[in-house]
């Protein structure tokens, strides 16, 4: 589309009308409303164990046998309505909820709870042929029919405005019913694709100008001096393309704008349950990390969800990345995780006995309540048609009833012993989705990967690690979105965009006594995405007490003397520290200067340390363990690898995440809770194994 026909004038004016009536125009923060003073929320001594299920697959009679099988697996919970909007709405303006209100009475005589999901995505065909804006047009121009599921712009002002009436119809229908107990939205948001229509330009310029104020600004911002590239008026303004070429400043700013418009999506939901429905809670599935867009949910998450919640389908190689995620859904909250959907089998995947358990267990550990297996009946056609749940596609219950049956029946006991966990964790670890874009850039012409030649994530897990392994909590937050003064330490690994509330965040905290670590690779950018013009770390390098402008890369892995051993990391990245206040507490062994490889400069009453290579669990697991006394860090039980454990209530709850057993150390003659065994001084795991020992 030639996007140069339109007048500037045209073009805003445009934007401008279609903003506001998407609701886009920025209004003051809302909150999620906090459990507090809502004592019939679930909360302390309740675990829910359950399925996700989708009953427009079922005869009326196949739905009668499926919740006589919940309800005789004990089942206390399951999720309804994703997916389905044409259900409800099957034509624009006419609703059926009738056969809707015949599930949840039966539901409901069964015991079983409901959380009812506003089915935002994917849109309706029909919504789709009445309102062409919600279809999706890639960066080449053309116009995407809804060829698979999410291909709907949610930036659309008909979409939102019909998202809302949804919501609105079906709150109101609900907000009393006596099955409900909880709402979620817009399944898996975050993952619909970005669109590049005229009037999505339109919009990305309304929300430029409401950023930026004025084209010199957004000139400066945008460094366009550069590769002569400067903008005269608004008119000139294209949509950055995601898929590349372009530089990271635009980049940035396109990631900024659709996760501003999903965030306005789901606080427009929100405020309708707050209208309609403010006895329920809100907990979505959401998809904050989604590979097509995300948003930014650390710094957003209590303007729309009371609990976190996610999809788990944890890579059974790798429980630590697991345990990671959850604790990014937890995000600030000071309420339990909740499984929306919960690994049962999957796709390709049948499932192996014992490893569902397993998993619900590790969730108990990492502050999980709810576990909803996705799915109940395999689906028989659709893109997840080899998908595999708890009935086999003839209508069989599999083994995997039995095993989740098992889960709700000790869950059921379990309640009375501590679970789910609220211990607030003694550790945070920074994670900015700003740095997750600007050094992850779309295919072009672009030195950031020569740059930073790590993934974000794969530096921030490195920092998670040492944490892990010594069954200590820690927090996943956006620094500058949740208070921090109470954790015990703080880790920035590669924060390489440094925006002025992260900086007063950290300036805050040491300055009043706090301890926090920052690794290579950060406070190198602001938050327009160019590179500081003043000394780095910018904006803190008075409070790390140093200067670091020189890196270079060493062809050996590179070697720390620290606590009088010699420590051998694997990325070969390390900066040249200038120091000024700070103190060197360690060198680098093995290069050409073997200058200062950790720092630690005392500001204010606090202590700010600075590791100068990339963030690597190698040189990180010492340093960290070195302060645990003198910051009065706990750490958890001593188990052997791949053993996750935590003390709840005097019992230990020990988890084996391998598939080979494994071997526990402790003092004494002690009785497993769950299977009135004893043992003296040691317990034997099997694999996928679990004990809580008292």
């Amino acid at each position: 589309m030639n996007f140069k026909k339109h007048s500037a004038a045209k073009v805003v004016k445009i934007a401008i009308m279609l903003a506001l009536c998407a609701g886009f125009a920025p209004a003051p923060q809302a909150h999620a409303q906090s459990p507090a003073g809502h004592p019939d929320w679930p909360g302390k001594g309740q675990l829910f164990v359950g399925t996700c299920y989708q009953p427009i697959d079922r005869s009326p009679a196949q739905i009668k046998h499926d919740i006589a099988i919940m309800k005789n697996a004990g089942f206390t919970m399951v999720r309804m309505g994703d997916l389905s909007w044409d259900s409800f709405e099957p034509s624009e303006g006419q609703f059926e909820f009738e056969w809707f209100d015949k599930i949840l009475a039966q539901m409901h005589a069964a015991g079983i709870k409901v959380i009812v999901d506003i089915p935002g995505l994917p849109a309706p065909i029909w919504l789709h042929q009445n309102y062409p804006g919600v279809d999706i047009v890639n960066q080449d121009g053309v116009r995407l029919h809804p060829a698979t599921r999410y291909s709907d712009n949610i930036s659309d002002p008909d979409y939102r405005r019909l998202t809302r009436q949804l919501a609105v119809k079906m709150l109101e229908r609900y907000a009393h019913n006596p099955a409900v107990v909880a709402v979620g939205y817009d399944n898996e948001v975050g993952s619909s694709p970005m669109s590049y229509s005229e009037s999505d330009r339109g919009r990305f310029i309304v929300w430029l100008k409401q950023r930026y104020g004025t084209i010199a600004a957004l000139n400066k911002a945008w460094a366009t001096q550069r590769w002569s590239r400067r903008i005269n008026d608004w008119n000139q303004v294209y949509l950055p393309y995601g898929n590349g070429p372009g530089p990271n400043e635009r980049n940035l700013d396109l990631h900024r704008f659709w996760s501003d418009v999903t965030i306005a999506d789901l606080t427009d939901l929100d405020n309708v349950r707050k209208k309609y429905a403010p006895n329920l809670p809100a907990v979505s599935n959401l998809w904050p990390n989604a590979p097509a867009k995300g948003f930014n949910y650390l710094r957003s998450w209590d303007q729309y969800s009371t609990y976190g919640a996610e999809g788990f389908y944890p890579n059974p190689d790798d429980p630590m990345s697991a345990a990671f995620e959850v604790m990014m859904v937890k995000a600030g909250h000071q309420t339990p995780v909740w499984f929306n959907e919960f690994t049962a089998g999957g796709g390709g995947d049948y499932g192996m006995p014992g490893r569902s358990r397993m998993w619900a267990y590790f969730g108990l550990v990492y502050y999980s309540q709810t576990y909803l297996a996705w799915t109940f009946n395999s689906h028989i056609g659709g893109e997840e048609q080899s998908l595999f749940g708890l009935l086999d596609h003839d209508g069989r219950p599999s083994w995997k009833v039995s095993e989740f049956t098992t889960i709700a029946g000790e869950f059921k006991k379990l309640q009375t012993m501590g679970f789910p966990r609220y211990q607030q964790p003694q550790v945070a670890i920074e994670d900015s989705y700003e740095t997750e874009w600007v050094t992850n850039p779309p295919p072009g012409p672009n030195t950031m990967k020569q740059y930073v030649t790590d993934n974000y994530s794969d530096q921030l897990k490195a920092a998670f690690k040492p944490f892990y392994r010594d069954n200590i909590d820690t927090a996943v937050i956006d620094i500058a979105h949740d208070p921090i003064d109470h954790y015990k330490l703080v880790l920035l690994p590669a924060t390489y965009v440094m925006d002025q509330p992260t900086a007063d965040a950290i300036r805050h905290y040491v300055a009043n006594g706090g301890t926090v670590i920052m690794t290579g690779y950060s406070a190198k950018v602001d938050e327009t995405g160019k590179w500081f013009e003043t000394p780095l770390p910018g904006r803190l390098a008075d409070v790390f007490g140093l200067r670091t402008s020189q890196f270079y890369r060493s062809k050996q892995p590179l070697k720390i003397s620290f606590g009088g051993k010699q420590l051998t990391g694997l990325d070969g990245y390390y900066e040249v520290l200038e120091p000024s206040t700070a103190k060197v507490l360690a060198t680098f062994g093995n290069t050409p200067q073997k200058g200062p490889a950790i720092t630690i400069n005392h500001f204010g009453k606090g202590k700010a340390i600075y590791l100068a290579t990339a963030s690597q669990a190698a040189f990180i697991a010492p340093l960290v363990r070195s302060l645990y006394a003198q910051l009065d860090i706990q750490r958890g039980p001593d188990t052997p690898s791949g053993v996750v454990a935590r003390v709840v209530d005097g019992r230990t709850l020990y988890v084996n995440t391998n598939e080979e057993p494994a071997t526990v150390s402790f003092t004494g003659t002690k009785r497993d809770v769950l299977t009135s065994s004893s043992h003296d001084r040691t317990l034997n795991l099997p694999g996928h194994g679990v004990a809580l020992i008292q």
